[in-house]
């Protein structure tokens, strides 16, 4: 690496500066610094999918008592405060790994170990998760081809593009962004206007709150699977050393993407609500064939709007999605393997590509194996979807932990509000969701992470404790 020059900027506005903030806590500069403010608030639009309640509109409809709207609200202030979070820890520490490198800085190696554990069940098994919901989707369509042919295709298509690099992703992501959201257009558009001919009985205030089927313990569980809408934003935080613009545009990318996506699922799952075509029956049956909304679709604009609703979902779960997730996951891998806590071949940069190459291959085994796996499954999708969102929640609590112990507890910090206040607030909002979360997304879970502490008792039994580079004894 060069040096800085005398007349270069002293901000962290600068890809030198930010390398340089690498550098001090002993790492190297070896992921290529291209992505603006722009490209990292896309990547996190196209990470949640500003479509994603599509997909699940119907599950939650249920387990909220039709109230989705509000399910979503509450969910949005729980990653609102898990966002300024990560804004907080971001400009502490801008590096790769997420809440394993900030939750290891801001409390211990080990504790960042466990958290780095436990949202790998989120970030490993989501990119399956989104190939199986798209090759459902697809099927509806063409019946004839099996679910894995999808899935293989989807796999093979997302890892030739990030293969080829961060920006040749981030290209693909601004196409597809605008894509989903020319969709959305269209069936805000129709279904406001069916809602005010009076269509499913007009406008209400029912999916936002209905005292006949009201209680906190109705509205914490639909959030427990609403949050899935959520999740991507954080993948923001894996290219801090891809960022050229400085670590304050991490935090503000992740605040702004969290909240145009959440303003977005809220307008679209009340009109959705709206158009419910027998609402008793989905309160009663659910929505096993996930059609609920797409079946609002039809019967607010017609069949073609049911169609290209569907469609959208499809592509944008199984590429879009699917491509910044399979990104997302092998930078942490890499991270984690460049601290020696995973193999230290998935630490290997692409010398040409500036690409973890070994991570993002794995990334695609596993995704293959398991979307395979779990396509044979008549419950593959529901399970994979709980173990997603407990395995993030989780290690979102251990970050709101790492902001209150790095900022007040070690650094003495008197900003209560945001390094006290608003993590306690993440802390009481998202410890309601996931004792409310599914009971078999608890058990798997907690087995996941009895594995993580088994496998961290080994590392340090054999002399190969959890240890960060740079890190200052006196920190841990």
């Amino acid at each position: 690496m060069g040096t800085t020059p005398r007349d270069a900027p002293t901000a962290d506005t600068s890809a030198v500066s930010a390398a340089e903030s690498v550098e001090r806590f002993g790492y190297q500069q070896e992921l290529k610094r291209s992505l603006t403010f722009r490209d990292l608030l896309v990547y996190g639009l196209i990470f949640m999918v500003p479509i994603a309640p599509f997909g699940i509109f119907g599950s939650v409809y249920q387990a909220s008592g039709g109230m989705v709207a509000l399910a979503y609200v509450i969910g949005g202030v729980g990653m609102a405060f898990t966002a300024l979070a990560y804004t907080e820890m971001s400009r502490a520490f801008p590096m790769a790994g997420s809440v394993y490198t900030y939750a290891g800085r801001g409390i211990h190696p080990t504790v960042g170990f466990l958290a780095g554990w436990q949202i790998l069940l989120d970030y490993v098994l989501v990119p399956a998760l989104l190939y199986i919901v798209a090759a459902a989707a697809i099927q509806s369509f063409v019946p004839g081809v099996p679910l894995w042919v999808w899935v293989v295709g989807f796999i093979i298509a997302n890892t030739a593009i990030n293969y080829f690099g961060i920006e040749v992703t981030a290209r693909v992501n601004r196409l597809m962004l605008v894509a989903e959201l020319i969709v959305l257009a269209i069936f805000l558009v129709i279904g406001i206007a069916a809602v005010v001919d009076g269509k499913g009985g007009g406008f209400s205030w029912h999916p936002l709150y209905d005292s006949s089927t009201f209680s906190v313990s109705v509205a914490f569980g639909a959030v427990s699977i609403a949050v899935l809408s959520f999740l991507g934003f954080d993948g923001i935080s894996t290219l801090a050393e891809e960022n050229r613009d400085g670590a304050r545009q991490i935090g503000r990318a992740m605040v702004a993407a969290l909240a145009l996506a959440g303003t977005l699922f809220v307008v679209q799952t009340w009109v959705a609500a709206l158009l419910v075509p027998n609402k008793a029956a989905l309160l009663a049956d659910g929505d096993p064939s996930g059609q609920a909304f797409y079946d609002a679709a039809e019967f607010g604009g017609g069949h073609w709007l049911s169609v290209l609703t569907a469609l959208a979902t499809a592509i944008a779960w199984g590429f879009a999605n699917a491509l910044v997730a399979q990104a997302a996951t092998s930078r942490l891998l890499y991270s984690m393997a460049r601290d020696k806590q995973l193999p230290s071949v998935l630490a290997t940069v692409h010398h040409k590509r500036k690409v973890p190459e070994y991570a993002t291959f794995l990334v695609a085994a596993v995704s293959l194996a398991v979307g395979i796996y779990m396509a044979q499954r008549d419950d593959g999708i529901t399970l994979l979807s709980t173990l997603v969102n407990f395995g993030a929640l989780t290690a979102f609590l251990a970050l709101h932990v790492s902001v209150i112990v790095h900022y007040v507890i070690r650094r003495g910090s008197r900003d209560y509000l945001r390094h006290l206040l608003a993590p306690v607030g993440g802390l009481v909002v998202l410890t309601f969701v996931v004792i409310k979360a599914n009971v078999a997304a608890q058990e798997v879970g907690l087995i996941w992470l009895g594995v993580g502490v088994v496998v961290a008792g080994f590392l340090w039994f054999t002399g190969r404790r959890p240890e960060l580079a740079g890190l200052d004894a006196r920190e841990v």
